[in-house]
């Protein structure tokens, strides 16, 4: 039988990884991450499903991020610009270089395609 050149985003019967950002980045809240990694390619390519309880961070980013909110609403804020508010059916790409601060308002959940 061939192996499928393709992944669904089904994350039934997969444990998530738990997670939370790093102490010295919350601005606000105790947010609690819960993520359930469907791809790591070689040459640094990961996908997956990613959800999100309130609160408020600084993120960094060096890599490239694509990703689809599917619900909740979040507030993603670049350094020195102006607030964008996500939620369910928005799209974002994140560039490498991008600083600011991400701020669940109610959990949140996106499915991602990052590349590094």
């Amino acid at each position: 039988m061939a192996v499928a050149k393709f992944i669904t985003f089904q994350i039934d019967g997969i444990a998530p990884e738990l997670g939370a950002p790093e102490p010295g980045r919350v601005i606000s809240g105790d947010p609690q991450f819960r993520t359930w990694n469907l791809e790591a390619a070689e040459g640094g390519l990961y996908s997956g499903i990613w959800e999100a309880t309130p609160g408020k961070w600084r993120i960094e980013y060096e890599e490239w991020e694509y990703f689809g909110m599917l619900s909740g609403h979040s507030i993603v804020t670049e350094d020195g610009c102006e607030p964008v508010h996500l939620k369910a059916g928005d799209r974002m790409i994140l560039r490498p270089g991008f600083k600011g601060t991400w701020e669940v308002v109610e959990t949140t959940r996106k499915d991602y395609v990052i590349r590094v």
